[in-house]
């Protein structure tokens, strides 16, 4: 045991891009044997891991010397009778899982029977056919007993002789009467096992609102509590809607970056010191904690006025402040020298925007008006002209009807 305590087993989220074993089980139980194929390390070792369904492993003694690998589906000892287990582990990193598990090698371990055969594996599969309709029916039973209680998952033993009820119950339960009751409905053994809401949605499984699976069905196996303090530092809204899992607890990403958050906080000054400038008084309203920067309010309840400055010149401010003195405005003066200098830029592109005529009125074309021509005048007469024509005083013009 000594000389492999200086192994580490590579996590279960890495190890399940290594694996390319058809016959390996997915799922945070997923162990990767990495030292396979080193000359020499599967070095004896008469102990193996078996996988049952979901969350369940179990160590074994392989006392008859076996030839099992990885994917191998054997019958274990069980009480009473035998289980019906995948082999998910060889060699000398059985006992480091052992040590990572807390299970003493001391400990008497149960034995490995056999590989399973045919027949075992039919008996296997019946058994897991009704685990559903055994779920439903004993959620109906505690129902009916009155028990304050709910009942989340039922695991077969592989011979089909005993029963492990999942139940999630939030104060003590007796649930002797409904022992009784299940054994004479399903003529097995019955084991209860309390679980916590957040191993009930590891062992469903399920999607998160990231849109990937969830953590706890996937690699997460001991669970942290989550308090709201999380939320707090990364100053999330305290929307139970949002902060709730499928499980009805907070999440427990929640706790995935709140260490990042509270060591970056610790560099900005706390939110109760407010700023003195000769100008105003200025009061903190919100901070980008990972790009060093906090907005400022000149009134304390409602956004007024907000500037925004970076850490060092907060620092600063409260340095003059403590020496009585108060500077002329909340910006350095380059920065407010610098942003003046961009808005008295002109942008060269702004004459290709397709918008640029939006402001502007159009001015209308005043329309040139036309000299009039001087009327000609009359020519003298002159000698061969014949003289005009004088219509007789009783005959009327053509477009006129007579009177």
């Amino acid at each position: 045991m000594d000389e492999i305590d200086d192994i580490n087993i590579i996590p279960d989220s890495e190890a399940r891009h290594h694996c390319s074993d058809a016959g390996c089980p997915r799922g945070k139980l997923h162990s990767f044997n990495w030292i396979e194929d080193v000359p020499g390390a599967m070095q004896q070792c008469n102990i193996v891991e078996v996988q049952f369904k979901n969350t369940r492993k179990g160590y074994y003694v392989n006392s008859l010397g076996l030839d099992v690998s990885k994917g191998d589906m054997v019958a274990v000892e069980s009480m009473p009778g035998h289980d019906i287990g995948q082999v998910t582990l060889t060699g000398p990193l059985v006992l480091l899982q052992m040590k990572r598990a807390g299970v003493r090698r001391e400990s008497e371990l149960k034995r490995l029977f056999r590989l399973a055969k045919p027949a075992d594996l039919e008996k296997y599969e019946e058994s897991r056919a009704r685990e559903e309709e055994t779920m439903i029916r004993a959620r109906k039973i505690a129902e009916e007993l009155g028990l304050n209680m709910k009942i989340g998952d039922v695991e077969f033993q592989g011979d089909g002789q005993k029963a492990i009820f999942y139940y999630i119950a939030d104060e003590r339960v007796d649930f002797r009467q409904l022992i009784k009751v299940l054994a004479d409905a399903f003529k097995v053994r019955i084991e209860m096992r309390q679980i916590g809401a957040r191993q009930e949605a590891g062992r469903i499984g399920g999607i998160g609102p990231c849109g990937r699976p969830l953590c706890c069905s996937t690699w997460i196996s001991n669970f942290v509590s989550v308090s709201t303090g999380a939320a707090r530092f990364q100053d999330l809204s305290l929307n139970p809607q949002k902060l709730a899992g499928q499980c009805a607890k907070l999440k427990c990403c929640l706790n995935f970056e709140v260490d990042a958050y509270i060591e970056a906080g610790r560099k900005l000054p706390p939110k109760d010191i407010h700023l003195e400038t000769a100008d105003s008084t200025w009061y903190f309203f919100k901070a980008d904690i990972f790009k060093g920067e906090i907005t400022y309010s000149t009134d304390r309840k409602i956004p007024a006025n907000l500037t925004v400055i970076d850490r060092h010149r907060a620092w600063e401010i409260i340095e003059i402040n403590k020496a009585g003195e108060k500077p002329a405005q909340l910006k350095r003066d380059e920065e407010v020298e610098a942003e003046a200098r961009e808005n008295r830029k002109v942008d060269l592109l702004d004459q290709d925007n397709i918008n640029r005529f939006d402001k502007k009125k159009k001015k209308k074309k005043k329309k040139k008006k036309k000299k009039k021509k001087p009327a000609a005048q009359p020519r003298p007469a002159q000698q061969g002209d014949k003289a005009p024509r004088q219509s007789p005083k009783n005959e009327s013009p053509k477009n006129e009807s007579p009177k």
